[in-house]
């Protein structure tokens, strides 16, 4: 078997596939599938986004960050535009506010940051990876059953501009299951990329359009922003979990740091963990993130500090007291190579630029990232994620490559697939099936199948549950493959609530 992919799209696991077929590597899949997911998976991600790659090759682990940047280097004294406030509906009683419009836009990294992962570890040429979502993007793509459920969400962000509801709601109808979705200025994007690489993006005339558009509808992003972005390689945050190493996203982010720290709180309970405990440990995480945590993120050791053993224990010893928009793709290849990458646009924000292919993010606007108050952070610095693509390793082989969407359920979701896979054995595609809680402060959302009688035993010490009908994107978009520890067969899963996919490659 040459390897799996797993995403969220049948088009992005394809790409993946194919670049496997051509004798490429796990990077160089995760590369193809990232830039076909700009078609396929629009408007959750594009060239417009950021994100994050774990990869281990050739026995070595990197990070890297190509998320995005908060914006105004240069405009000293200049004031950003109100931002624009959107509820976004995934139930009757699940509604999440995200902020829109230009003065929610950061500087992106995808097309740099997939460029120089390329260059760095994998063995195929750009313009290999980049002519079929290109010729997808002129001819179009059939709008399947997930994708019009995300356009009907998202439908109040991408209708808000002329630029963007020419796109998903041409002639005034909003694209539906069935329909075709055409981005022809994104496909001549993307065959330029190919051609000449990402400078045109960051420095050429690409840039300037972007920078020029967004400044002067009220946005931040200039010039100087875009040139002087580049991608960091990152050592990854490690914990240690029933034998195996975890290595997750690190600081300045905060979800793979959370996600961390959970498992390293569960290691420590000699406890089934069933519902009732896995809602105890993610509520700790969240009380842990304070706003002592959210400035340490960026200090000089906080992550040592925070993961440290005594740390951990503490932690542990307190639960047990009380015990009683995104995208994301997942490869592994057969030489032991994986490569874990999540890619966001946010929930988009709907500031499409005239003539260049590119759809901004809203990361300057999403709640969940900035907790402290919106337009804190000094130009130029890295926006903290709650993405956090994933990588297990077991005796120095990569187990499980996982990460997942879904704003601040990313960090639940991942955790409890992780859990699928280590703890109770199951192949990927049943551990990212299996049902899922959420947990916010004393709320806890829990799909249908979870324990009944765990949840009861949460009502009764005062845990306010609201049980879901039927799975939901709310719950997050898991994307995994697995590697099995006594037999080495690999086994992918795409998650249902996002449409996900997963493809086996001989």
């Amino acid at each position: 078997m040459r390897g799996a992919v797993a995403a969220g799209h049948p088009l992005t696991a394809r790409a993946g596939a194919d670049a496997l077929r051509a004798g490429g590597n796990a990077v160089d899949a995760a590369v193809a599938a990232v830039l076909m997911s700009f078609v396929a998976e629009s408007p959750l991600t594009g060239p417009g986004a950021g994100g994050f790659m774990v990869v281990h090759v050739r026995g070595e682990n990197h990070v890297l960050d190509f998320f995005v940047a908060a914006p105004g280097l240069g405009l000293d004294g200049r004031e950003p535009a109100a931002l624009v406030p959107i509820d976004v509906r995934f139930s009757e009683d699940a509604v999440q506010r995200f902020n829109v419009g230009p003065a929610s836009c950061g500087a992106y990294g995808t097309t740099l940051g997939l460029t120089e992962t390329l260059r760095r570890f994998g063995t195929l040429r750009l313009s290999d990876l980049t002519a079929a979502p290109a010729r997808a993007a002129r001819e179009g793509v059939e709008v399947v059953p997930m994708q019009a459920f995300l356009f009907t969400v998202l439908q109040p962000i991408v209708t808000s501009t002329p630029e963007c509801a020419a796109i998903y709601a041409p002639e005034g109808r909003l694209l539906g299951e069935g329909d075709t979705i055409r981005l022809p200025e994104l496909g001549d994007l993307l065959d330029r990329l190919g051609a000449e690489g990402p400078d045109f993006l960051y420095s050429g005339d690409v840039a300037a359009a972007v920078s020029d558009w967004v400044l002067e509808h009220g946005g931040m992003l200039s010039r100087d922003d875009l040139s002087s972005y580049g991608v960091i390689d990152r050592e990854p945050a490690r914990v240690t979990y029933r034998g195996r190493e975890v290595l997750t996203n690190p600081p300045p982010s905060s979800g793979g740091i959370l996600i961390a720290d959970a498992l390293g709180i569960l290691e420590r309970l000699d406890r089934p963990h069933d519902p009732y405990v896995l809602a105890e440990v993610i509520a700790s995480t969240n009380r842990a993130r304070d706003e002592e945590f959210l400035k340490g993120l960026a200090s000089e050791g906080f992550l040592e500090r925070f993961l440290e053993k005594k740390a951990l224990d503490s932690v542990a010893i307190d639960v047990r007291s009380r015990l009683g928009n995104t995208t994301h793709i997942s490869v592994m290849d057969a030489e032991g190579a994986c490569a874990s990458v999540t890619c966001s646009n946010g929930s988009c924000s709907g500031v499409v630029v005239p003539g260049t292919g590119v759809h901004l993010n809203n990361m300057l606007g999403e709640q969940d990232l900035n907790p402290l108050g919106f337009h804190q952070h000094p130009p130029g610095v890295r926006v903290p994620s709650m993405m956090a693509p994933t990588v297990v390793l077991r005796d120095g082989r990569p187990e499980i490559a996982i990460g997942s969407a879904g704003s601040n359920r990313i960090r639940s979701a991942i955790l409890q697939t992780v859990l699928g896979v280590v703890d109770h054995r199951l192949p990927a595609q049943e551990a990212v099936s299996a049902p899922r809680i959420h947990v916010e402060d004393t709320q806890l959302d829990a799909e249908p199948g979870v324990d009944e009688a765990a949840l009861e035993r949460l009502e009764q010490a005062g845990w306010t549950v609201r049980l879901w009908s039927e799975q939901n994107l709310f719950f997050g978009g898991a994307q995994a493959v697995a590697r099995s520890p006594d037999t080495g067969q690999l086994t992918g899963g795409g998650d249902p609530r996002r449409g996900g996919v997963a493809t086996l490659v001989d």
